[in-house]
């Protein structure tokens, strides 16, 4: 059964954000450092609010702590569409991050296939990757779309289909865009994988990738599946409010 822990809105953002403090000390304690793929979307501005005045990590913690980006748009870093602009505004800039633990999709590049190889061999080199081996993430936080997309991985589109790169140009035919993402087998080679899902407009593509019948082309989020790893889903009640009476009871806390 899928690991979900449902809370309510008031305390959503706080049990997520314990969740990341404990996972950032317990790698900091393993290995010295601790590697976050950020999510995009709307979900993590209560999220990164609640990280800055919670106090969850240390100034020591945030030091050894490299922020990545699961995807963005296809816009320049000082727009207020940018992912990473929001994480900057919101995270870092309160946080006082150091630049070079940032590291960020180069959407000042205007083609945005070559952000995508950029962004690969960034990736690649902070993990001293050779060809073909994928990034070991400490954890990468991700959001759920209505259509059950997550990243900027979209029903029916080509990066779904990606098994050898990390990071990809997506083409989004139904927003008539160009989308930036990291992949399938990028993501699920993840020590750990934290679904944020917040809203009752999420409750029917909550249902689907927990519960529904498997089609990966028509629900992605169904095919984050760590090959050694966890998923562990958050859900506010609105959000979880379509599972089944034996998920939402295992759930609650």
């Amino acid at each position: 059964m899928a690991n979900v822990h449902i809370f309510d809105q008031k305390e959503f953002y706080s049990r997520l954000a314990e969740a990341i403090a404990k996972a950032a000390k317990e790698s900091i304690k393993a290995s010295d450092r601790f590697t976050v793929a950020l999510s995009g979307g709307t979900t993590p501005i209560g999220l990164y609010e609640e990280i800055v005045k919670g106090g969850h990590l240390t100034e020591k913690e945030i030091a050894k702590t490299y922020f990545f980006f699961g995807d963005e748009r296809d816009v320049s870093p000082e727009s207020a569409r940018s992912n990473f602009k929001l994480a900057k505004d919101l995270l870092f800039k309160p946080l006082k991050v150091k630049i070079p633990n940032i590291i960020r999709w180069p959407t000042e590049i205007i083609n945005a296939a070559e952000v995508a190889v950029k962004y690969d061999q960034a990736i690649r080199r902070f993990f001293r990757l050779e060809e073909g081996e994928f990034p070991r993430f400490d954890l990468v936080i991700l959001g759920l779309g209505d259509d059950c997309h997550t990243a900027s991985l979209f029903p029916n589109t080509e990066a779904l289909k990606e098994e050898s790169r990390i990071a990809v140009m997506n083409r989004v035919e139904k927003l008539d865009t160009n989308r930036l993402t990291l992949t399938f087998p990028a993501i699920n080679n993840s020590k750990r994988i934290f679904f944020a899902v917040t809203g009752s407009k999420k409750a029917e593509a909550l249902r689907e990738a927990i519960e529904g019948k498997r089609n990966c082309s028509r629900f992605p989020a169904q095919c984050i599946e760590p090959n050694d790893g966890e998923v562990v889903w958050f859900a506010d009640k609105e959000a979880a409010s379509a599972l089944s009476k034996k998920v939402s009871k295992a759930g609650k806390r």
